[in-house]
């Protein structure tokens, strides 16, 4: 008698292997047509959009730090979702170009503030180049931090006899997002798309210039939000970019980073469909474990191939850098400026 097929990723390897989806990239298609239906049907899997409300932001200090002003700002997403803002502007004459910094899972956006959190209480330096924030303004840029659901100062603060604190801070919300026929993708990338509507309440900022830079399950939201939001100009997804099969598809990760029924109709190099010609520059890492590099490079060639198709070949660039699941920030911002131009302008 042969050895009994039992474990569960026997039947969702073989599946993943010879997933045809229906909205794969071929060359020759209609790009308009085929872009279209991309759109309709990531917005039949990314869940469905919340009733918008007036976001009615409220500023609770502003503060002059050394070559930029602080100011910390709330806003409402939705009924019942108000989100933690920072938004960091260098002194400039005029307005600057905006990134909007996504950290991955993590204690919170106080990672790209380079300072303390409400759940880690000591101000540093994060490793990985996480302080995105503030090297935006290094460079020039304004910054804009939001707190993204079920980090920092939103996690779930149901009471204690109700959580399995060794699950994580997103697990039931992913799962009850699930029920309620929503994702947490979807509800991450509504909080960035109603924080550039906010952008527009401050003129130090040039919304048409807004670029999105997340890392980790920060590069996914980034990702999906370039994907719906044209307004976002630039994308740099660090440690995140990959096939689903080759990462999620094959190697645990948290519930947050899926959207049922996607492999259906694309596999995430096919979105890119959604975001060409926009500037486009993906950080990995060569030794990235949940993210293998095989993985990235086969995403790439379809990105390119997607890129090429929209007439911007050299608009989407892979940065590898020599380390695991980290950003590369001395590899990829030079990149980042060179296709965007923004510094020069």
């Amino acid at each position: 008698m042969s050895e009994l097929s039992l474990a569960p990723e026997n039947v969702h390897e073989r599946l993943l292997a010879t997933a045809k989806p229906e909205l794969a990239y071929s060359p020759g298609v209609d790009l308009e047509a085929w872009r279209a239906q991309l759109a309709v049907r990531l917005g039949d899997v990314i869940g469905l959009w919340p009733e918008p409300v007036d976001p009615a932001p409220w500023i609770e200090w502003r503060a002059e730090r050394d070559g930029y002003t602080e100011t910390r700002f709330v806003f409402t997403a939705e009924l019942g979702a108000d989100v933690p803002c920072h938004l960091l502007v260098p002194d400039a004459d005029r307005p600057v170009p905006v990134i909007v910094c996504l950290q991955g899972h993590s204690t919170g956006m106080h990672n790209s503030l380079a300072r303390a959190g409400v759940h880690d209480a000591t101000p540093s330096v994060p490793d990985g180049d996480r302080d995105f924030a503030m090297q935006a303004v290094a460079q020039g840029y304004a910054a804009l931090t939001l707190e993204q659901r079920c980090f920092g100062e939103r996690v779930d603060k149901r009471p204690e006899e109700r959580r399995v604190a060794a699950l994580g801070t997103c697990h039931h919300a992913v799962h009850v997002a699930a029920l309620l026929g929503r994702t947490m993708i979807g509800e991450r990338v509504w909080d960035v798309c109603r924080a550039i509507d906010v952008l527009a309440e401050f003129p130090e900022v040039d919304t048409g210039r807004i670029a999105c830079l997340g890392h980790s399950g920060g590069g996914t939201v980034a990702w999906y939000a370039a994907c719906v939001d044209p307004r976002i100009g630039a994308l740099m997804p660090s440690s995140s970019v990959c096939t689903y099969r080759a990462s999620i598809g094959t190697i645990d990760h948290c519930s947050d980073n899926y959207l049922p029924g996607a492999l259906r109709y694309f596999d995430l190099p096919d979105l890119a469909g959604l975001i060409a010609p926009r500037p486009l520059v993906v950080s990995t890492g060569r030794d990235d474990p949940i993210f293998p590099i095989d993985g990235v490079h086969e995403a790439m060639d379809g990105i390119r191939a997607i890129y090429a198709a929209f007439g911007a070949p050299d608009r989407a660039e892979l940065v590898v850098g020599d380390g695991d699941h980290r950003f590369f920030a001395a590899d990829a911002w030079p990149v980042f400026d060179r296709i965007t131009g923004w510094r020069d302008s």
